[in-house]
């Protein structure tokens, strides 16, 4: 089998609180227990909702965040093992990054020419005259004009400035190149062309790709297979071409759900309650005091990952039967929230508050509490608290 172009084993990061006050942990666990690689050729798409980390991770992947547990490999060596010098040149040589801003990530002070140059000048690559070539090269490859060259950042549209930044990401012909939500800094009429140029490129230079975004259908379009993220947790990899029917985890069938398509029309899967904190993570399964399908056990224990034989990864107590239709999967959720809580959902849709009332429903029905449902409740007030990390933080350190 061909050796990974990048590989994450079990990859903490977590982040360090000056003050408690706010969250009432010492810690964040923006990534938790990550383990994925990346063969070449291949796109991996990776979705989830603000706050997921799945920016964490793009950025552990190219080396500006280092791990507080696990361990990064660019074609089959440890990044962190290695000193300074060598790891920027294995990881700058190796693998390129889209950011998400251009007008936040390119120096304003420099013309796109030595923007584009920037890279090989730090390595040292070839000849002054070589880089030069090189830059036109890939202006070119990128649809820039000549003219372009000597020109600010500021002086471009928002697409040519991204256009920008993906030739200064290709310049060392990279094999795996990490996309950051490329497209969402961008007008809807230019996301489109960004979009295409990115898969032109990448069926032409055969360059892997880690694509980041919050738009679930862009992403299945052009990803081989999908990461689902949640509360810093991988909690899915499927294959792009089979989904949603082939989705198991309730929360990626959720996220299917709620995004409009051509075909069926939009029937979202409920989910009540607020997104837990990443300072207060909930015991057992992260998803648990959203989904309609949690159980005691998925409070008790973290569902180990099951691996079918291609590849998809799923980790939950109680998965999705492969096939279910999304609109069996959403008048179950009803039927069981009805069911269940009924009586304050009734409650709360006659308050004339329904967003602070379903907050607070939300919050009662994950934590099994009873709550003060009327017009008089704050938004998202709750008994309970969400205090509790998973077990297997405890034993974490940070630096």
């Amino acid at each position: 089998m061909t050796e990974p172009i990048l590989t994450l084993e079990d990859v903490h990061v977590v982040h360090r609180l000056r003050s408690k006050r706010a969250t009432g942990s010492g810690n964040v666990y923006a990534l938790t227990g990550a383990d994925l690689s990346i063969q070449p050729g291949e796109t991996v798409g990776v979705v989830g909702e603000s706050g997921c980390g799945k920016s964490t991770m793009a950025k552990v992947m190219v080396g500006l965040q280092k791990p507080t547990q696990g361990t990064v490999r660019v074609v089959g060596e440890d990044i962190w093992s290695l000193g300074e010098r060598d790891r920027r040149r294995k990881v700058g040589t190796k693998v390129g990054m889209i950011f998400q801003d251009p007008s936040a990530s390119l120096n304003r002070r420099m013309s796109v020419r030595e923007i584009i140059r920037d890279p090989l000048d730090v390595h040292r690559a070839g000849t002054a005259r070589d880089r030069a070539a090189r830059v036109d090269e890939l202006m070119e490859l990128v649809g820039l004009p000549r003219s372009a060259a000597g020109v600010l950042p500021g002086q471009l549209s928002g697409g040519q400035r991204q256009r920008v930044s993906i030739a200064r990401a290709l310049a060392f012909e990279p094999a795996l190149v990490i996309a950051d939500e490329p497209t969402s800094a961008l007008d809807v009429s230019v996301r489109a062309q960004i979009l295409n140029l990115l898969l032109e490129l990448r069926e032409r230079l055969g360059v892997a790709m880690v694509f980041v975004s919050h738009d679930i259908q862009t992403v299945k379009r052009v990803s081989d297979r999908v990461v689902t993220m949640y509360l810093g947790r991988i909690v899915e990899v499927s294959l792009a071409q089979e989904l949603p029917v082939s989705a198991e985890h309730p929360y990626t069938r959720a996220l299917f759900s709620a995004t409009p398509g051509l075909l069926d029309p939009i029937d979202p899967i409920p989910l009540v309650g607020p997104v837990p904190s990443a300072a207060n993570p909930p015991s057992g399964c992260p998803f648990r005091t959203r989904c309609w399908k949690a159980t005691d056990i998925c409070a008790e224990q973290m569902p180990e990952p099951s691996i079918a034989a291609d590849g998809h990864l799923v980790r939950c107590h109680h998965p999705v039967p492969a096939g279910t239709s999304q609109a069996q999967l959403a008048a179950t959720a009803r039927t069981v929230i009805e069911a269940r809580h009924g009586d304050l959902l009734a409650d709360a849709d006659s308050s004339g508050d329904g967003g602070g009332q379903l907050a607070a429903v939300g919050a009662a029905i994950a934590l099994d509490e009873e709550v003060e449902i009327g017009p008089d409740a704050p938004a998202g007030a709750s008994t309970g608290s969400l205090n509790e990390p998973p077990a297997d933080h405890h034993s974490q350190e940070t630096p």
